[in-house]
């Protein structure tokens, strides 16, 4: 490159004395050597933060999305969306798109980083790259990422106690996948109010699928066999899926069988019944998670622990008291 080691720390530390000339080619070697840049010699890319997504069908990831988005702004970033589709773009490809475009930190709601079983090298890269990172819901613990979460106890206690004060003995899940970390700690909880209640929750009140309406009716016609009338599940869409089971059985909601949904998202209030869910604090929790990555991009030091925020059951017209075999 032809400068002396005296001109590139300069460059580096941003001091004067340098021309304009000298100082883009020093940047552009430290690019072609493969050196992440400092953050301040970054420019406009830097004020970049990723914000991935697993989709943005469920309705839940789009208020995640406005409210992040909105926070990053107050802090002057800008947020780059990262949405996932079968067949498209993995979330591996994706990390490696924000670095390649020097992105100040990335910042995931739902996502790998929650499954157990999956591959989790794109997010030990961003470790090594010194990106400041933020998971929002139930991580595995071995990533040690700063990470804002709803607690998934506290929800299903809320549900499970409102199902058991109409009546329902009988109460089943839908949940996710088995290595799905939120998933497992909803069914830890319910096993555990059922056993607090003298009645142990057997396995086949218990069904996984995607997290989807389809997924919810196929787990849920499973679980109608069994006899269950009161459904807690994990997700807005696979608690209408549940509905919609019900209902091609001939099944009152909520005459027979009670949904419990979760997470709260846009026209739930508008769904027929009105579904009872229980509400995560999407606006404090989006917010909580732009500050951490904040302190984390201007050099400061957050604690790796998992920081619980408390929902709120919400209930509407999807629950009442199992009554007689009438159809809607």
């Amino acid at each position: 490159m032809g400068v002396s080691e005296a001109t590139v720390s300069r460059v580096l530390n941003g001091k004067p004395g340098v021309s304009e000339a000298t100082r883009q080619s020093v940047l552009t070697a430290l690019d072609v050597l493969g050196y992440e840049r400092p953050t301040q010699l970054r420019g406009e890319r830097a004020r970049l933060v990723g914000l991935v997504l697993p989709e943005l069908q469920n309705p839940i990831f789009p208020a995640f999305a406005e409210v992040i988005g909105g926070a990053l702004a107050q802090q002057g970033l800008t947020p780059v969306l990262c949405t996932q589709s079968k067949g498209g773009v993995t979330e591996a490809d994706y990390v490696q798109l924000l670095l390649e475009q020097q992105v100040s930190g990335v910042v995931f709601a739902g996502g790998l980083y929650a499954q157990a079983d999956a591959r989790h090298d794109h997010y030990r890269l961003l470790t090594r790259r010194q990106v400041p990172v933020v998971l929002i819901n139930a991580p595995i613990g071995e990533l040690g990422f700063p990470c804002v979460s709803c607690d998934d106890t506290v929800a299903v206690e809320q549900a499970w106690r409102h199902l058991a004060s109409l009546g329902h003995e009988r109460v089943g899940l839908v949940l996710g996948p088995a290595d799905h970390m939120p998933s497992r700690r909803k069914l830890a909880a319910a096993r555990a109010m059922a056993e607090a209640a003298g009645r142990p929750l057997p396995e086949e009140r218990v069904a996984r699928a995607m997290f989807s309406l389809e997924g919810g009716r196929s787990a849920a016609a499973r679980l109608l066999e069994r006899g269950v009338t009161g459904f807690i599940c994990a997700s807005d869409p696979l608690a209408l899926g549940v509905v919609r089971a019900a209902r091609r059985r001939g099944l009152s909601v909520p005459g027979q069988v009670s949904v419990v949904g979760y997470d709260d998202s846009a026209f739930m209030n508008c769904t027929e019944p009105p579904l009872t869910t229980v509400r995560q604090p999407i606006e404090a929790m989006g917010r909580a998670a732009v500050e951490l990555l904040a302190v984390q991009i201007q050099g400061g030091a957050t604690a790796s622990e998992e920081l619980l925020f408390e929902p709120e059951l919400v209930v509407r017209g999807s629950t009442g008291q199992p009554g007689s075999p009438t159809a809607d």
